[in-house]
């Protein structure tokens, strides 16, 4: 089997597992509130961390280098796990997707002040565009905006935010460090929010939440393989199948059909970072491509991240390779893109 073809079938298992990881949270969101279900997802978390910690080899302590970026981070991916989870928990699983989808063109975005990159004219289009999407989803005006929809987007933005912090220290971090702490933060503040929230769990829900971080596990180990055995501009857009999983999901278990304005917004926002995948693959010598290296799955800060996971392992997943240019771009035009 070709490289990038089993690249593909592996990032298609992995987020078909994340889809079915956010449908238990929708299940025990049901029952109970989206603090205590990040409890015990981080609780049940905990023996995989520990394992990385020990097979991490690499010197120095857990310090950061850089505290204050470390500190912004970790409390990004603590709201985007917070807000994820109550989103799946009210929302349905079709529109809240679409409203997450806009993360990546976000962190195309936060790439200029955090990066110092610079947008070209298409892919800055192509982010106008997708968040005109996120848009015909939310029909503002005209559909009751609640909760819900704002953990969506605060999701995004905060997922955004820890994606483009990875990018910008991941190399001089360890990658324990960005293990760690985020789980930490999730476990010390969630529970001191458990008096105020908690309800007793049946054996049953017990073994749902257990469920919960297996099913990341087990999807980032896949989708880990998959951008090991094929190129991140191959696999990026593979993120985009959950919308199907969430369709197919909604209607078998909650009797959810998407919204016209739900699907419409979901096309327009998936192919805007369908662009800019492409768009940044193709000049994958040429710049950093934050979305493509870091952008695998909203971070929550429940489960170890797959492309820090990635570094520890000492892997870089191959890119597809620079196009040949006749001559070296000029200074002003480095850095145009041009995952999402």
């Amino acid at each position: 089997m070709a490289p990038n073809t089993r690249a593909v079938l592996l990032a298609l298992t992995a987020f078909a597992i994340f889809a079915t990881h956010d449908v238990i949270v929708k299940l025990l969101g049901a029952h109970y509130a989206s603090f205590q279900i990040v409890f015990f997802s981080v609780l049940f978390s905990f023996p995989v961390a520990t394992l990385l910690l020990l097979r991490d080899q690499t010197a120095g302590t857990l310090i950061p280098v850089h505290p204050w970026w470390v500190a912004t981070r970790t409390a990004a991916a603590v709201i985007t796990g917070a807000c994820a989870f109550y989103a799946f928990s009210v929302l349905p699983l079709a529109q809240t997707y679409a409203i997450i989808f806009a993360s990546p063109l976000l962190i195309t975005l936060l790439s200029i002040p955090i990066l110092g990159e610079k947008v070209g004219l298409r892919r800055g289009l192509a982010v106008i565009v997708g968040l005109l999407g996120v848009l015909i989803v939310l029909r503002p005006g005209t559909t009751t905006l609640g909760l819900g929809h704002l953990a969506a987007l605060g999701c995004a933005v905060f997922g955004a935010l820890a994606s483009i912090i990875v990018r910008k220290i991941g190399r001089d971090e360890r990658s324990i460090v960005l293990i760690l702490y985020p789980l930490m933060a999730n476990f010390v503040i969630m529970g001191a929010l458990m008096p105020l929230v908690y309800r007793p769990m049946t054996v049953g829900h017990l073994g749902l939440s257990f469920a919960i971080a297996a099913l990341a596990i087990i999807a980032a180990l896949c989708l880990i393989s998959a951008y090991k055995s094929g190129e991140a501009a191959i696999v990026a857009p593979m993120q985009y199948s959950q919308i199907l999983w969430a369709t197919i999901f909604g209607m078998l278990f909650f009797s959810e059909t998407p919204s016209w304005n739900t699907a419409l917004g979901a096309a327009v926002i998936i192919a805007s970072g369908l662009y800019i995948v492409l768009r940044e693959s193709s000049k994958a010598g040429e710049t950093q491509a934050p979305v493509l290296r870091t952008r695998t799955r909203f971070d929550t800060g429940t489960m170890p991240r797959v492309s820090t996971i990635i570094r520890a392992s000492g892997e870089e997943p191959p890119m597809a390779p620079p196009r040949e240019d006749p001559a070296p771009s000029p200074p002003h035009m480095r850095g145009l893109p041009g995952r999402g």
